[in-house]
């Protein structure tokens, strides 16, 4: 008996295709005959990392396919004939209007998506969400098997290493704030009102602040013109964008992040939250879709996207010592609920529960 991840593309940096080598690496090393299988392999991952979902006839029905499914994509489909045993692990799918005048083709695989979601509900004998909203998501689309919500699986010992000391040196040496968010360069992720808080904080609170917006834009380049035209409009200053970054680089962001500012309308999980988390960076973040979820009472929220609100939120927790230090202990409380080895331990459970009910 095998258990692969299969999933469609597995990308570098990628928070699902992140979770897919971690699951394996789990399943791997607690004895199971473990692989993972797409159809796209980023080259950036190396050699070996996975097998080409090209042809599935090696598949066998005492085996376990466990397909995360996010996107369009005809692997789906695929998935969907396989005579074998199917666990899917849902990690949502954004609604596809917030492609609408950006981008067609993620507008059409977010609209596939939401199909595959439906026509697959009574193919899963078992699901995994990595958030309760995303549990919530599946019971509506029609999922009727057992569901147990497991969180992204995330190696933190990754974030031990050494951050860029180049990147460090610059975000530090001249005194000023820094106000930082992480994702994908992409509408739903409202970065205009990231900007916009930031202005309203940067031109009433203090001018010796900048914002670091960390993401890639590749496929979402009107998205992200649009966002140049609207901060020449607002005549904001002091906004970086550092692009797709390399991973120490990444981690000196998050080390030198005073506070960590999120807007998105829509997440399924947002594994920077967590991220922000294990650097002690206190997350102000709208209360919409999974963020409620991953934050788990922790971190600030608000209500709507008022940047004026909003920024006087962050002065608050920049200038209230005593909020911002209760702040960072609920995030170090919460932190604990995704332990690796607990979320490892919660899937390597499920897993052999679910082996013991196919015999």
């Amino acid at each position: 008996m095998k258990i692969i991840s299969m999933l469609p593309i597995l990308a570098f940096g990628d928070a699902v295709g992140n979770d897919t080598i971690a699951v394996h690496n789990s399943l791997k090393k607690a004895g199971y005959d473990s692989m993972i299988v797409a159809s796209v392999i980023d080259g950036r991952l190396g050699d070996g990392i996975a097998t080409s979902a090209d042809d599935l006839s090696f598949i066998k029905s005492e085996d376990i396919v466990i397909y995360h499914l996010s996107t369009g994509h005809e692997l789906n489909w695929r998935f969907a004939k396989l005579d074998c045993h199917k666990i899917i692990k849902y990690h949502n799918i954004t609604p596809p209007e917030f492609f609408f005048g950006y981008n067609t083709q993620a507008l059409v695989n977010c609209m596939e998506g939401y199909r595959a979601l439906h026509a697959l509900a009574k193919q899963a004998e078992f699901c995994f969400a990595d958030s309760d909203y995303n549990k919530q998501e599946l019971i509506k689309a029609g999922y009727r098997c057992p569901i147990d919500v497991l969180p992204i699986l995330i190696p933190f010992d990754d974030y031990k290493k050494e951050p860029d000391a180049e990147v460090r040196q610059k975000m530090t040496e001249d005194g000023y704030t820094n106000i930082l968010f992480t994702g994908r360069i992409v509408p739903n992720k409202r970065q205009e009102d990231v900007i916009a808080t930031f202005y309203h904080y940067h031109k009433y609170y203090n001018p010796k602040s900048r914002l670091i917006l960390i993401g890639n834009y590749t496929g979402m380049e009107s998205y992200y013109e649009s966002l140049q035209r609207y901060i020449d409009e607002l005549g904001a200053e002091n906004i970086i964008f550092p692009g797709h970054i390399s991973f120490p680089a990444i981690l000196a962001y998050y080390a030198t992040a005073d506070l960590f500012l999120c807007m998105s309308d829509h997440e399924g999980f947002c594994v920077p939250l967590v991220e922000a988390m294990n650097f002690e960076v206190p997350v102000l973040a709208k209360n919409t879709t999974a963020i409620p979820y991953t934050l788990g009472g922790s971190g600030m929220m608000l209500e709507d996207n008022d940047p004026l609100v909003a920024a006087t939120a962050i002065n608050r927790i920049l200038t209230d010592t005593q909020l911002r230090e209760t702040i960072i202990a609920n995030q170090n409380e919460r932190l604990q609920d995704f332990s690796h080895d607990r979320i490892e331990q919660q899937l390597l459970c499920e897993i052999k529960k679910f082996i013991d009910n196919m015999n």
